[in-house]
């Protein structure tokens, strides 16, 4: 069950694109929280209710990457993102005006016609893929009144799904200062609101991830790149503290290097030598220790393929 933990080969020259695949398992876990609240279930956790487990959509993982690489990769003093790592999917970002950055910086109009159309529209893309980090990684679609083209993100996520059926505590919870006066007459007993509130007691989630090198080549996501984004599920947590969200902790993060673009063995033969299982069945898991990962050995791993344990 062992795993290599040397650092990450990467190419000779770590600003240039990725000239291998990668494809990795991201555990995490939260204690008496929600990682992931449904705004249409009056954001209770969400569950597949079939099978009830819990869910946290990828959306909500993009999201804690941005908010990390947002903290790490800009000025302390000013706020100001560092050339190249600025965030396009942010709190009150009118899209629109991103791009009419790129249009701004390159000396470009937005009313051409015909293959001027195109052309600044392909130059605005490739501005946007150098200035921020979320499209070279994520891709976007900017094709909208001001065109700056559609990128393929070269990194993808799955919704995220708890190892075993989650239960959602529904507590109540009181507040004891109102908004308004007229809120304050109506109520007895003093200045005191009722409301609710749902947390998970425990639950263990694994996600799994894709790096493509091919689409890496077009958006310009390197070595360096790459390796950030670990960084950022390594710890994306300690940075996202909240309320509903205060335990919450990486617990595993394997990534599997293939030694080629097109890569070596299918994603999923080598997520299934990966398996989480439960020590006691018939006690309800409060902590990760309640559980056992479980590792095939190195020297089962399909040629070309190496396993890395960052977490």
């Amino acid at each position: 069950m062992s795993t290599q933990t040397a650092t990450l080969a990467v190419p000779e020259h770590t600003d240039r694109p990725i000239e291998r695949r990668y494809d990795f398992v991201f555990l995490f876990d939260v204690i008496n929280g929600n990682p992931n609240g449904d705004p249409d279930a009056g954001n209770a956790p969400r569950v597949d209710p079939e099978t009830g487990h819990g869910l946290v959509s990828d959306v909500a993982l993009k999201r804690k990457i941005r908010n990390f690489i947002s903290l790490v990769k800009s000025d302390p003093q000013t706020g100001q993102p560092e050339e190249g790592f600025d965030i396009y999917v942010k709190e009150r970002a009118i899209l629109n005006q991103q791009h009419q950055r790129a249009y701004d910086a390159l000396g470009l109009k937005t009313t051409g016609k015909g293959k001027e159309r195109a052309s600044n529209a392909d130059r605005a893309r490739d501005w946007m893929c150098q200035t921020f980090f979320d499209i070279r990684m994520f891709g976007a679609v900017m094709s909208t009144e001001i065109n700056a083209g559609q990128v393929r993100g070269p990194v993808q996520l799955t919704f995220a799904r708890s190892i075993d059926p989650i239960a959602s505590l529904e507590q109540s919870i009181t507040r004891m200062a109102v908004t308004t006066e007229r809120e304050a007459e109506q109520q007895e007993g003093g200045n005191r609101t009722m409301g609710r509130k749902e947390i998970v007691p425990y639950a263990l989630y694994r996600t799994h991830g894709f790096v493509s090198p091919h689409l890496a080549r077009q958006t310009g996501f390197s070595a360096d790149d790459v390796e950030l984004l670990w960084q950022a599920l390594e710890h994306m947590f300690e940075l996202d503290r909240s309320a509903a969200r205060g335990e919450m902790a990486p617990r595993g993060l394997y990534v599997f290097e293939h030694d080629s673009m097109l890569g070596n063995a299918p994603a999923h033969r080598l997520f299934e030598r990966i398996r989480v299982e439960r020590k006691d069945p018939g006690k309800p898991p409060r902590s990760f220790s309640d559980y056992e990962v479980i590792i095939d050995p190195d020297d089962t791993l399909p040629a070309g393929v190496r396993l890395h344990r960052r977490v």
